[in-house]
């Protein structure tokens, strides 16, 4: 464990705010060249403390064509969600990502990874910190035009369970952006 995660581990900026606890879930180290971004962990993610342990990790695997061995290889895959704690339950679903968690990490644990990575954001509220320029677009419009973001970032939408109708909306997604994501993350691996 290098220093910065230890500093991660021990992080309770927002505690005050976490209704189930403390427990950062992140992944990462200075070989990896794929980043996935996403939102934050769930309840799932939060009781495992692995990330995308649950049924939004396994369509994501099933989208990059990754491997469980491969996507929880810190040496190959970075999982950094915009915020690292679970942020508890609202009306619809989970809560939004904390924002104190980005600010204080999300530069230092980059700045560890190597150069020419491909990073993947997944869901508006990663794509809305790293693409800040396209707030205008919707998160639909960011990922039919995948291509412009392309060699170093891939925007995806969430692969939660509510992705299967906007998949059926949109099936140039499965057409077109996944497999350009899967020749993408194997180029990276």
């Amino acid at each position: 464990m290098t220093p910065l995660h230890q500093e991660i581990s021990a992080c309770t900026i927002c505690a005050k705010h976490l209704p189930h606890g403390v427990r950062p879930v992140t992944q990462f180290s200075a070989t990896s060249r794929l980043v996935i971004i996403g939102q934050a962990p769930g309840s799932t993610v939060h009781a495992s403390g692995i990330p995308w342990d649950d049924p939004s990790g396994d369509r994501l695997r099933e989208w990059t064509g990754l491997s469980k061995q491969v996507m929880y290889d810190p040496e190959k895959v970075a999982l950094v969600p915009m915020g690292f704690c679970y942020p508890g339950k609202g009306k619809s679903g989970d809560l939004p990502p904390r924002p104190e968690c980005a600010p204080a990490w999300h530069e230092r644990v980059m700045d560890a990874l190597p150069d020419g990575r491909l990073t993947l954001l997944v869901g508006s509220y990663a794509q809305a910190a790293y693409l800040p320029e396209t707030k205008k677009l919707s998160l639909t419009d960011r990922v039919r035009q995948f291509e412009a973001f392309l060699p170093g970032i891939l925007p995806l939408p969430h692969p939660s369970w509510r992705s299967t109708g906007w998949m059926r909306k949109n099936p140039w997604f499965e057409a077109d952006v996944l497999p350009r994501l899967q020749e993408q993350v194997s180029i990276m691996l």
